[in-house]
């Protein structure tokens, strides 16, 4: 690799790795790479290179630049070469900074070090002779040039001084020409020198005025320039040709440079920020607010250069050789000056617009259109305060950045490609977004329009008046009105988007409903497929620029449109199914968002027109109504009153009219006639009118009759007895009805009311009390005297009295008189007593009924009849005659009778024979049910239960016996059904003895308690014959077992009575056989009698422990004849397992052995184990 070997280039490795800190491996990538080593091998190669550049990126890693990077932050190493006394290669000098730096410490490290050096004529004198003079130049031109890319890196333009004030030989040259020339009064050209610096200075310099000035100061200069040439006729010759050639050198420089500086800094004065607008770009305002300020400040950099000693030197040298670029570097300096006051007055001015739009932009989008009239405030007061601002050219600019900044903010709140791809999902939220960006970029415009015409009043009423905005107002709203036009399109489409979502859930009604229905959704769907389509498209429908969308665009507009013509039809199709006016009205109004659409208004008219006649038909019907059905009385009297009803039905009708109308509004913008407009109100307005002068009528007539009635009812009396003894309130009903007819004259309104009706509605609450408490008396009066009793009649007969008393006083009395309710009080007192003491009466009779229904006798779990009454049923009979007995006491106290006098014991007779009645039926319900319980046709399940047993001293038996037992249960039962009767205390205190024993001299009571006893006996008879049946049996039990088996062994049967003297007979096996048969057919027998039997159908007798110890006793006696044969086996047995000697004997009983065991099998008896092993 070319330089490699080079001792310089290791150096540089050393110093590079360890500044930025590289791994060897990336070292040898960057050598690997030619493009990269191309700037190290010609700073290696070439000696007129002296500074070297690493710098490190982030993504390429290290690399290498002869010039200063721009645009790095990060830190630079700079090798720079300096050339030494000796050797020129040999000194390299290491320096680090950050990247901003770079360029600023070229520049101090040649003017610090290598010039200083270079120039010390120690140094240089031992230098080849030009190699110092070549060196410095080469400095001076390297610093020159590092200056020069430093002030562009930071924007700025940088004026070079000429190289030739570099070098001393010829500063000194020109000092000598000068001072030869002015023939030793040197002091004051410098004097002079020095003034016109100071009268150039940067608070001095002035544009020129016109050409006289430029004329005279031409002259001026002639003058002394022709005044230095008289003087330097006097000097020597020979040192003038000595000094022209370095004079003439560094004057040419200067002027070069003068040159130069004036290309320079014109370029960067002809600079125009609006030539970015007329190269189409689209800038904001922060790059014309960067723009003046950059202005600005080179403007200031430039003047300060003017400034600077080397401009001092170069202005002297020019002044002193008389040069016309003299004149040049001052207008140079006038037009930097007059820049320099431009740039600060429109920085100045333009810093509150700045201001106000960073408020702005910090702002929530919302809340910019209440703010942009501040903008434009600001944008107003920026062309009255500037005096270099107010230009139209710049102001159409500043207004064009402007209107950018809220398109780029418009296009920044909205969501780009979402705008439209949102129209599948939720166009809503996105439609609003887009609603308010163009309400705010309307806003803008209309702030605009407001300052623009403030302006032009300025302009007329001020005495100097201020140029107002002659500019067009689409040149500053070219680019804005672009991107409202898109804005626009893409509501449009939003809202025919959301338009069409409605015919989702759409349903037509009528003849056709479901293929109108069909059509409409079908329209939807393919409006569905053209959304898709739309949203779809992968452009940003919010970039102007973009002219993808507008094909889109205009596709799904004609789309659309042949959707709504297909709409229409549908729509067309529907209201010719309409028959009435409000059925089309409500069709018109489920498709009201879609009538606005201009084809639809093209073609709807001639259908709604029809409407219109449907109109003017419903108007006519409903004035024909009125004139056919007024005359008719029977039309109102269904309803009360009848004036009421005739104002409901005018109500009807007028609601009917209106209903109409409404129906007619509906479509009456879309049929765009107005005659049809101006016919239909004027029949409404017809109808109107006959249906309120119909209603006036009415009311007129209501009014005159309310003033009738109502003086008949202020007059007439309040009470009337009609007979017997009836009470009634008088004209109850008419008085009713003028309540009613005032409940809807007030309801109604508007109805005249004369003296009577007035008087009668003032006094209408005391009216209506009035009837209230005289309709609560009369109530209460009628019971008094329609619901008394027999008994109680004499205990109210002078109340009674007193009541009629006070009736005679409330007959002479009117509605409008006083004090009735107090006259009303004592009936109420007197009905509420009598009320209380009836109710305690209908007590007392609830409860005495109530015993009907009281159960004193009650089975058990079982269904047997429990023993005796419950001792809750008791008490609750206790308390039922406690509580008869307080409430006569009450009724006493409440009838205010005397306890002693004939009608209070007449009165507590007939309470008396209540109770005793309800406990007659009490115990009545208790015998019946013994007698149905004891009866054999109507019993259920068995009233009581005994068993029958077997015992050894008495035989068979009744546990519990039959007279001990039922008989004695049931007299107990009864007697405590009548001992019911005597837990409720007397209430009569003229009859004698309780109330048990009057009921038992009850004949009906005495003949059931006698067929209950004839119940008895006949059970007792019937358990006698079941006894009897079973005695067959009792042989078995009576017998002595031993001796009978005794008699069978012995003569093979049991002996008769009479048999003394019988035969032996020994029993056989056949007779064993009998025997055992016999008493198996004895326990068949006994196993198959029935568990339970029931007596008389009440009567319960249990068998079981009969046949339980019967069979016992059979299983005895069989088991006596089995054991008797189970040992003569096992004797034979013994007998067979004999020796051989007996062989024959045991032979002989082998026969009578096997028919023995088979027996025993026969019986059910098994074979001990020892006995079926003999066998075995």
């Amino acid at each position: 690799m070319e330089g490699t070997d080079d001792k310089r280039f290791e150096l540089v490795r050393i110093l590079v790795q360890r500044s930025f800190r590289l791994d060897p491996a990336k070292w040898l990538e960057f050598l690997s790479e030619n493009t990269k080593m191309v700037p190290v091998n010609k700073f290696m190669s070439g000696p007129d290179i002296l500074h070297l550049f690493f710098y490190l990126e982030p993504d390429s890693g290290i690399q290498a630049s002869l010039s200063p990077p721009s645009g790095v932050r990060s830190k630079v190493l700079c090798v720079s070469r300096i050339l030494g006394k000796e050797n020129s290669g040999e000194i390299l000098k290491m320096q680090e900074f950050s990247g901003e730096e770079a360029l600023r410490s070229l520049v101090g490290l040649t003017q610090e070090v290598t010039c200083p050096l270079l120039s010390r004529a120690e140094d240089s004198s031992r230098w080849a002779v030009g190699v110092a003079q070549e060196a410095l130049k080469l400095m001076e031109r390297q610093k020159s040039s590092a200056q020069v890319i430093e002030a562009q890196v930071g924007g700025l333009t940088f004026l070079p001084p000429p190289e030739a004030l570099c070098q001393q030989e010829d500063l000194d040259s020109f000092h000598q020409g000068s001072s030869l020339d002015h023939g030793g009064v040197k002091h004051d050209d410098e004097d002079g020198s020095n003034e016109l610096l100071q009268e150039h200075s940067p608070h001095n310099l002035h544009l020129p005025n016109d050409n006289n000035a430029d004329a005279s100061s031409r002259d001026s200069a002639v003058d002394d320039r022709s005044h230095l040439r008289d003087n330097g006729c006097q000097k020597d010759q020979n040192e003038q040709k000595t000094s022209v050639s370095h004079v003439s050198h560094l004057l040419h420089a200067c002027e070069e440079t003068v040159v130069e500086w004036v290309e320079l800094v014109s370029d960067f004065l002809q600079q125009d920020w609006s030539g970015l607008v007329l190269d189409q770009l689209k800038p904001v305002p922060s790059e014309e607010f960067s723009f003046w300020k950059n202005r600005l400040k080179n403007l200031l950099f430039i003047q300060n250069q003017l400034m600077s000693p080397e401009a001092h030197q170069v202005a002297s040298i020019l002044q002193a050789d008389d040069s016309v670029y003299w004149t040049a570097l001052q207008d140079l300096q006038s037009h930097v000056l007059e820049g320099v006051r431009e740039a600060e007055d429109i920085v100045m001015n333009l810093t509150p617009v700045q201001q106000k739009l960073s408020e702005v932009m910090e702002m929530d989008f919302h809340q910019l259109r209440n703010n942009m009239a501040a903008v434009m405030e600001e944008v107003h007061l920026l062309w009255t305060r500037s005096d270099f601002y107010c230009q139209p050219r710049r102001m159409v600019v500043l207004l064009q950045e402007i209107c950018n900044l809220f398109i780029h903010l418009s296009r920044k709140f909205l969501p780009g490609q979402e705008v439209i791809g949102v129209l599948v999902s939720e166009p809503g939220p996105v439609l609003e977004d887009v609603r308010l960006v163009i309400q705010t970029l309307q806003a803008l415009k209309s702030a605009y329009s407001q300052q623009e015409a403030q302006l032009e009043l300025q302009d007329q009423d001020q005495v100097t008046p201020t140029e107002s905005w002659t500019f067009l107002s689409h040149l500053v709203f070219f680019h804005l009105d672009i991107f409202l036009r898109r804005l626009l399109n893409i509501q449009e489409v939003h809202c025919v988007t959301l338009q069409f979502y409605q015919l989702d859930q759409m349903v037509l009604t009528g003849v056709s409903s479901t293929l109108l229905t069909d059509g409409v959704q079908q329209v939807y769907q393919a409006f569905l497929v053209q959304v898709r389509q739309l949203s779809s498209c992968s452009c940003d429908p919010t970039d102007p620029e973009d002219q993808t969308f507008e094909q889109y665009l205009d596709q799904f507009q004609a789309q659309v449109s042949d959707l709504e013509t297909r709409l229409v039809s549908v729509l067309s199709k529907a209201l010719e199914d309409c028959r009435d006016v409000p059925s089309a009205a409500k069709l018109v109004k489920m498709f009201w968002f879609f009538l606005d659409r201009p084809l639809v208004q093209d073609q709807l008219p001639p259908y709604l027109n029809r409407l219109v006649e449907q109109v003017l038909m419903d108007l006519h019907h409903t004035e024909l109504e009125f004139y056919s059905e007024r005359e008719k009385p029977e039309r109102f009297f269904r309803f009360r009153p009848a004036a009421a009803a005739r104002l409901c039905w005018n109500r009807l009708l007028r609601r009917r009219t209106e209903e109409t109308l409404r129906s007619f509004r509906t479509i009456q913008n879309l049929c765009g006639g107005v005659a049809f407009s101006q016919l239909v109100l004027k029949r409404s307005e017809q109808i109107v009118d006959l249906l309120q002068d119909f209603r006036s009528s009415v009311r007129s007539d209501w009014s005159s009759e309310l003033e009738s009635q109502c003086g008949v009812i202020l007059n007439h009396s309040l009470i009337q007895i009609s007979p017997p003894a009836h009470l009634e309130v008088a004209g109850r009903h008419q008085l009713e009805a003028i309540l009613q007819e005032l409940r809807y004259v007030n309801r109604e309104g508007g109805v005249t009311l004369h003296p009577n009706t007035d008087r009668f509605l003032n006094a209408r609450d005391n009216i209506i009390q009035t009837y209230l408490s005289l309709h609560q008396m009369v109530s209460c009066y009628n019971q008094v005297v329609g619901g008394d009793i027999e008994a109680e009649l004499p205990l109210i007969q002078k109340q009674l009295q007193e009541l009629k008393e006070n009736l005679s006083e409330l007959e002479k009395k009117t509605w409008i008189c006083e004090g009735v309710q107090q006259e009303s009080q004592q009936v109420l007192i007197v009905h509420s007593n009598i009320r209380e003491a009836r109710a305690n009466m209908d007590t007392m009779r609830r409860i005495a009924q109530g015993w009907v229904e009281l159960d004193l006798l009650q089975r058990s779990g079982d269904s047997l009849l429990e023993g005796g009454i419950k001792d809750q049923t008791c008490r609750g009979i206790k308390a039922d005659g406690e509580q008869l007995l307080r409430l006569t006491q009450v009724n006493r106290s409440l009838y205010s009778a005397d306890e002693s006098s004939e009608t209070w014991t007449r009165y507590l007779d007939y309470v008396d024979d209540q109770v005793q009645d309800g406990l007659l039926q009490l115990l009545l319900r208790a015998l019946h049910f013994l007698t149905d319980s004891m009866n054999p046709q109507t019993c259920g399940p068995a009233l009581l239960a005994v068993s029958l047993q077997l015992q050894e001293t008495a035989g068979l038996v009744f546990e519990p016996t039959i007279d001990d037992g039922p008989v004695e249960f049931l007299k107990a039962t009864m007697r405590d059904v009548y001992g019911a009767a005597a837990l409720v205390p007397r209430i009569s205190a003229s009859r004698d003895g309780n109330y048990q024993v009057c009921l038992q001299q009850n004949p009906e009571l005495c003949a059931l308690e006698q067929e209950v006893m004839t119940r008895l006996l006949q059970v007792k008879e019937e358990a006698e014959l079941l006894r009897a049946g079973l005695d067959r049996y009792s042989h078995l039990w009576l017998s002595d077992r031993k001796a009978v088996f005794q008699e069978f062994l012995t003569y093979g049967r049991q002996l008769g009575a009479g048999e003394v003297d019988a035969e032996r007979n020994p029993a056989t096996l056949k007779e064993f056989q009998r025997e055992i048969q016999v008493l198996l057919t004895i326990s068949s027998e006994v196993t198959q009698l029935e568990e339970v039997v029931l007596l008389q159908g009440w009567l319960q007798v249990d068998l079981r422990p009969f046949t339980t110890c019967l069979l016992s006793i059979i299983l005895d006696w069989k088991h006596m004849y089995t054991h008797f044969l189970l040992e003569s086996t096992t004797n034979s047995l013994q007998q067979v397992t004999r020796p051989a000697a007996d062989q024959e004997e045991s032979s002989s009983s082998t026969l009578s052995l096997i028919d023995t065991i088979l027996l025993l099998e026969a019986a059910g008896v098994e074979l001990p184990e020892h006995l079926a092993a003999q066998l075995q």
